[in-house]
């Protein structure tokens, strides 16, 4: 597969977004870990959780647990795969979410995360999303301090503006390394962030990638030319949607969301489909 990078590490340039297999509507514990071990598989080495990725309030980092558990099942450690967490957006089990970005609370949160990773350092740890009770700069310099200790390699933000990311930036000392926003052909807002981490030379992660959990199936529906591009070259919408976000810039790394094996082996295909610049253009329409 195509390989891109995060910091100093080499990934696979479509990550897994481990979401769907641990909220509402999640399958069943075997079906979650084939997921995952067909991502592997095909080649991917990167995966993305939350602590918040979970249903219920007894079972926060349920989508942790888990891809430690398929990691071990498959024999494969933090060399052979990144993992991206991230910390500061919770539930609390009533399907609602909320933000807690202090930084004696994203210490705690980080610790918690180590546990249940079951590693000596994250590999790459995210402050979630923006705490309007907390500056922004104390969320992130929680973020700063975790990295001098070692208890994280790597750190990114998620959720953030231009003006945040060059914050962020300032405040690491220039190691921030990736920024997860969301983007799609539905949500293109992002453009200006996903521009400047270009320019920086910033990982950039979208996600939901494909629209999103309840959407990503028709996404061809939504999108005609994503659905003409898609039937022209004989592949999936899906797959066009990936590769498009791919041609943005060599930063971009899609982290589609699966929760079947079929899923995220359709979509890595996207990490080989390259698209012409008229195909580009008619999709940017």
């Amino acid at each position: 597969m195509q390989q891109r990078r995060i910091g100093d590490r080499t990934v696979s340039a479509i990550g897994l977004g481990g979401m769907p297999m641990s909220i509402e509507g999640k399958p069943d514990e075997a079906r979650a870990i084939r997921t995952i071990h067909a991502a592997l598989d095909a080649g991917v080495t990167l995966v993305d959780t939350a602590d918040s990725y979970h249903e219920h309030p007894t079972d926060v980092g349920h989508n942790e647990i888990l891809i430690a558990k398929a990691l071990r099942l498959a024999g494969k450690g933090p060399d052979d795969v990144l993992v991206a967490t991230k910390g500061g957006h919770r539930r609390p089990g009533d399907g609602s979410w909320y933000v807690q970005g202090d930084a004696a609370y994203l210490k705690k949160a980080c610790e918690a995360s180590l546990q249940r990773l079951d590693v000596e350092a994250i590999g790459l740890y995210q402050f979630h999303r923006t705490d309007p009770a907390t500056p922004y700069e104390e969320s992130v310099g929680a973020i700063r301090d975790l990295l001098d200790e070692g208890k994280i390699l790597m750190a990114g933000i998620s959720n953030a503006s231009p003006d945040q990311i060059r914050l962020a930036q300032e405040v690491l000392g220039g190691r921030l390394v990736s920024v997860q926003n969301q983007f799609s052909p539905s949500f293109r807002s992002s453009e200006p962030e996903l521009e400047l981490c270009a320019e920086l030379g910033i990982a950039f992660l979208p996600w939901s990638p494909l629209g999103g959990i309840s959407k990503a199936g028709d996404l061809g529906g939504r999108h005609a030319a994503f659905a003409e591009v898609a039937q022209e070259r004989g592949v999936s919408p899906q797959q066009v949607c990936l590769a498009w976000e791919l041609a943005k810039a060599d930063v971009v790394i899609p982290i589609p969301g699966a929760s079947r094996p079929e899923s995220i082996t359709d979509s890595v295909r996207a990490a080989e489909l390259e698209l012409t610049a008229e195909e580009l253009e008619r999709l940017d329409g």
